[in-house]
């Protein structure tokens, strides 16, 4: 019996709680989007534009007039050279100078205001920035995740944030990556670590009439 209370106190499905949520907007930014086509990432471009971009500025929207904080990552070097980029990343050659047009949020989900965004040189957000001590900070709990790529820093934050002890949420259409088997074989992977839903019942939930899914 305990152990079924302990499963409801502690269960992912639960309301959003303005004051101690953030909404994240992983790396939507001109090196990824921006030359997706040039790329030759025909479905990713089409994915990110058509779907993924107009829900993540939906998402925006309703977050801030619910008082969410909104927060960005991008992938960015604190030099120009990259000589500070992590191991993965040089072998990779992710290479994004410091203050770059690649390194800019794109126009249509950009920062407003005094919104953070936090400049990372390694796939794990909480690996190569301050993001977890911001969010203990801020007195922050639950992250709504968004962003690009599904099966790689989408993935790898929902499971390191998932194990900082922070309720994680991926919102599945307001993400994208490089073919549908991707994103749909890193959605099945991950959904241990997170609550998965649509940017249709997240906008509920942040409007508070959303339902609240048996854990």
């Amino acid at each position: 019996m305990r152990e079924l209370d302990l499963r409801a106190e502690y269960s992912r499905e639960r309301p959003i709680e303005p004051a101690r949520t953030v909404l994240l907007i992983i790396d939507v930014q001109n090196v990824t989007y921006g030359e997706a086509e040039a790329e030759g990432q025909p479905f990713f471009h089409a994915q990110a534009g058509d779907i993924a971009i107009p829900n993540i500025a939906r998402l925006q929207a309703a977050c801030r007039r619910a008082g969410i904080e909104v927060m960005f990552t991008v992938i960015e070097n604190l030099t120009l050279d990259g000589r500070d980029r992590g191991l993965d990343y040089k072998i990779s050659g992710f290479n994004v100078p410091k203050g770059s047009w690649g390194a800019k949020v794109i126009a249509a989900a950009a920062p407003v205001g005094d919104e953070i965004v936090l400049a990372k040189t390694s796939s794990g957000l909480f690996n190569s920035t301050n993001f977890d001590y911001l969010l203990r900070n801020m007195g922050f709990d639950s992250v709504l995740v968004t962003g690009f790529l599904t099966d790689q820093c989408v993935d790898i934050t929902v499971r390191d944030g998932a194990d900082r002890g922070y309720y994680m949420t991926c919102i599945a259409d307001a993400c994208a990556t490089e073919s549908q088997a991707r994103h749909d074989n890193a959605l099945a992977a991950f959904k241990g670590y997170c609550r998965t839903v649509t940017t249709a019942e997240a906008l509920a939930l942040i409007e508070g009439t959303g339902v609240i899914r048996a854990p």
